[in-house]
C-alpha cells in the first residue's frame, strides 16, 4: 500500500510495427531491462505494464503492446489486444520504424487514437542506424516526430519532455472527497471489518479517500459501523459528512442525522472513476427487471470469492427480493464483456478501483452504445434499500438526474 496504485497512474502506451523498437523503447523510457528484445518479429504478444515515475508528471504506467502487423490467427488476437489498450491510454507513443516506412498501419492507428481524442506523441526510432528523412517522416504522417535511438538511449530526454508537454493535464477526477469538505472540517469513514476486509489493512477506496481528506486539510476518523453512533455522540458538533461501505448502508443511515451528508466509498469512486450521473440513471432500470431477465455482474479485476461475496452472493439476493423472482444472472472478470452484451437488461459494475478512468468511462459507453443501462455497485446498494436519494445528496446533479428519471 506504499505505491501508488497502477490505476491512479497516468498510462501511457507504446503502438508501432512488430520490431519497430518498442520493447527497446520502454526499457530506455524505464532505464531497466523490463520488456524482453529480440530480432525476432512478434516477441512481444501480450501487453506489459511497467510502473515508474516521469518527473514532474509523477506515477506513471508505461505498456508495451503487440506489434500492428502481427501475421496469422494468434497475430490477430495480439493486434486486437494491443488495440483494446487504448481503451485505458491517457496518452499514445506511435513509434515509427525508418527501415520500414508509414502506411496503412500507422495511418489507421494514428486515426483511432486522434478519434478516442488521445494525446499522440510521434517517435522515430533507431537513429542509430544512420541519418534519415525525419521531415519526410513527418509529412506522411501527419504529426511531429522525436528522433531517438532506443538501443543507444539517444534522444529519450527529449522524448520525455514531449511526453510531459502532451499528457493531458488531468487524467483522472481531481479529488475523491476533497471538493465536498473545507479545511478543518470532519469526516468519518465507517468501515467495516468483515470475511471481505484483508487482514491487517484497508481496502484501497478507503485509503484512498482518507488520503484525500488529508491533502485537504480535513480530519479523518476511522470507525466501525458499530461504533458510528458513539462517535457522533462524541464529537462537539456534527461531521460534514459520513462516508461508509456500501454493505453497511442501513444501519449507518439509521445512525446518521438527517442533516449530515451521508454516502458511500463506492459512490464516491463512481464519480471519481467513471460518470455517476449515468450509473445513477442506470438504477433506475431495477424498477423495470423481471424475473427471467438477464443481468450481467462485471468486475474489472480478479479476487478471491468470499462466503458472503458482494458480486456474486449480496447482490444477487437483493435483485431477487427486489424483484420478487429469479434472474438470469452472468458474471465477468477483466477488462471485457462478453459479447452478447445487448441481451443484458441491466449491467452492474463494481467500483472500479483497479482501472482507471478512461477505462470505467469506456466500459460506461460500451453499454450505451448497446443501450444497457449500467449501475455499480454502491449506487444500486443505496437504490434497493431506498436511500439513494439521501446518498446523493452531495452531488446536485447527480441527485437531480435521478429524481428527473420518476
Amino acid at each position: 500500500m506504499q505505491d501508488t496504485p497502477k490505476a491512479n497512474r497516468l498510462h501511457i502506451a507504446i503502438f508501432g510495427r512488430r520490431n519497430a523498437g518498442k520493447s527497446s523503447l520502454i526499457n530506455a523510457l524505464t532505464n531497466q531491462d523490463i520488456a524482453l528484445v529480440s530480432e525476432v518479429p512478434g516477441t512481444t504478444t501480450d501487453p506489459v505494464y511497467k510502473a515508474m515515475e516521469i518527473l514532474p508528471l509523477g506515477p506513471c504506467v508505461i505498456i508495451d503492446t503487440a506489434g500492428l502487423d502481427d501475421l496469422g490467427v494468434l497475430g490477430e488476437l495480439r493486434v486486437k489486444k494491443t488495440r483494446e489498450v487504448l481503451n485505458q491510454t491517457d496518452l499514445a507513443l506511435l513509434v515509427v520504424d525508418p527501415t520500414a516506412g508509414v502506411d496503412g498501419f500507422e495511418l489507421e492507428l494514428k486515426e483511432e487514437i486522434e478519434a478516442k481524442k488521445i494525446p499522440l506523441v510521434g517517435v522515430l526510432n533507431k537513429s542509430d542506424l544512420g541519418a534519415a528523412d525525419v521531415k519526410a517522416f513527418e509529412r506522411a504522417l501527419g504529426i511531429p516526430l522525436v528522433e531517438v535511438s532506443s538501443v543507444n538511449r539517444i534522444g529519450i530526454s527529449r522524448l520525455k519532455e514531449r511526453i510531459i508537454q502532451q499528457a493531458p493535464v488531468s487524467f483522472e477526477e481531481p479529488q475523491i472527497v476533497g471538493d465536498l469538505v473545507n479545511p478543518g472540517d470532519i469526516c468519518l469513514l465507517v468501515v467495516p471489518i468483515d470475511l471481505a476486509a484483508p487482514k491487517g489493512r484497508l481496502i484501497l477506496p478507503q485509503v484512498q479517500t482518507l488520503r484525500d481528506l488529508l491533502d485537504h486539510d480535513a480530519i479523518g476518523m476511522v470507525v466501525k459501523e458499530r461504533e458510528l453512533r458513539e462517535a457522533l455522540d462524541r464529537l462537539q458538533g456534527p461531521p460534514r459528512l459520513v462516508v461508509t461501505d456500501s454493505q453497511a448502508f442501513l444501519k449507518v443511515a439509521a445512525d446518521t442525522p438527517d442533516d449530515v451528508w451521508m454516502t458511500s466509498f463506492s459512490i464516491l469512486f463512481a464519480r471519481y472513476k467513471g460518470d455517476l450521473v449515468e450509473l445513477v440513471k442506470g438504477a433506475r432500470a431495477i424498477e423495470r427487471l423481471k424475473p427471467g431477465d438477464k443481468v450481467l455482474i462485471s468486475e474489472a479485476c480478479t479476487h478471491h470469492v468470499q462466503a458472503d461475496d458482494i458480486g456474486r452472493v449480496q447482490i444477487p439476493r437483493w435483485l431477487r427480493q427486489y424483484v420478487g423472482g429469479e434472474l438470469d444472472f452472468q458474471w465477468s472478470s477483466g477488462i471485457g464483456y462478453p459479447e452478447n452484451l445487448e441481451e443484458f437488461k441491466l449491467i452492474v459494475h463494481c467500483g472500479a478501483c483497479m482501472i482507471n478512468r478512461r477505462q470505467m468511462l469506456y466500459r460506461i459507453q460500451q453499454a450505451r452504445d448497446k443501450g444497457v443501462p449500467i449501475v455499480n455497485y454502491g449506487v444500486l446498494l443505496a437504490f434497493v434499500h431506498g436511500i439513494l436519494d439521501r446518498a446523493l445528496k452531495p452531488f446536485p446533479l447527480a441527485r437531480l438526474a435521478f429524481q428527473e428519471e420518476l
